[in-house]
């Protein structure tokens, strides 16, 4: 028993170690272009010689107009591309652009300079650099990320990262959502997302997990499954655009919840025009809501219940799938 609690444990921390594909990073990024000129872009949970956030925002620096970029390393001092943070010490990254014609960076053009901790993103240190920041854009530790958004919030900073889906059910998360301080990015949370994983985690996902579930294996290489999602409080063009709705609200096609006074809607495509009531909806229904059209309300999400949530909801007695409570702030009729 002990050696399976331990064997659970290193896997939970194997997925802190997901890398994210420079394909997904240009593909949500491209949406937030002109939200980067003459910012200060920061990375604070990356190894700048492994990280495609690093190299994404180094070789676009010219395109984006970007004024600086800050990353933080932890526990790590190696130059190859192959490092996994397991040196002595942590660094931190200072990349201005460069004045070469292909605006490529070079080694000479990225400033390097040693912290006196680790380089964990609450340490002293990185606070400092992060108050020097105007956005934060990275994949941080899962494990971490009640704690690493309250941070953000805390200093008031701009952000782009990713998480776990399961993050919007989080009490410390949903408030956030519901107050539209914090929202789902461009990607919809059912497109798969992929991810490189260290060598050592790649074969224990082979030999443990499920494949098409837990990895996938692309062109030979084991790449890293999670449920994964953008949040982020950058407005984008998608996030304004109005939900077209057609159905009409009748009783005998929307049932009532059992401990909530609202009506129950399977499927986002079939909110009511003319209802403009309580209505539950597939958690799924974030990559749809624009703040203009709807209102969240509330969330029915787990048994813990909250003054955000209510518990799973029922109807007739049956437990169905978890819902997000909305009301709709442009009824027709």
């Amino acid at each position: 028993m002990a050696k399976n609690r331990s064997l659970h444990a290193a896997s939970r921390a194997k997925k802190d170690e997901f890398y994210t594909q420079l394909y997904d990073i240009e593909n949500e990024l491209r949406h937030y272009r002109a939200h980067f000129r003459d910012k200060v872009v920061y990375c604070n949970c990356d190894d700048p010689r492994v990280s495609n956030f690093f190299h994404y925002f180094a070789y676009n620096f010219r395109l984006l107009r970007l004024k600086k970029l800050i990353t933080t390393c932890y526990k790590n001092q190696q130059m190859d591309m192959f490092s996994r943070n397991d040196a002595e010490r942590a660094i931190w990254l200072e990349y201005t652009g460069t004045e070469n014609e292909t605006a490529i960076p070079s080694l000479e053009d990225i400033a390097t300079h040693y912290l006196q901790g680790d380089g964990d993103f609450r340490s002293a240190e990185c606070i400092e650099l992060l108050k020097q920041a105007d956005i934060v854009v990275t994949n941080p530790p899962f494990s971490l990320f009640r704690e690493y958004v309250a941070q953000l919030i805390e200093y008031d900073k701009k952000f782009l990262i990713l998480g776990n889906k399961n993050a919007i059910t989080y009490k410390e998360i949903f408030p956030l959502i519901k107050e539209n301080k914090l929202w789902i990015g461009n990607t919809p949370m059912g497109r798969d997302l992929l991810f490189d994983v260290p060598a050592d985690y790649a074969e224990y996902l082979v030999e443990n997990k499920k494949e098409g579930s837990s990895y996938k294996i692309i062109d030979g290489v084991v790449k890293g499954r999670s449920q994964s999602a953008w949040f982020t409080n950058l407005d984008y063009r998608k996030r304004h655009k109005d939900l077209r709705l057609y159905k009409h609200y009748s009783p005998e096609d929307y049932s009532h919840y059992d401990n909530y006074d609202a009506i129950n809607v399977d499927k986002t495509a079939e909110i009511p025009m003319d209802w403009d009531g309580a209505m539950g909806v597939p958690i799924s229904f974030l990559d749809k809501h624009n703040p203009d059209q709807f209102e969240i309300l509330a969330r029915m999400t787990t048994t813990k219940i909250d003054e955000f949530n209510f518990g799973y909801p029922y109807i007739n007695g049956k437990k169905i799938y978890a819902r997000i409570i909305i009301r709709n702030k442009q009824r027709q009729a």
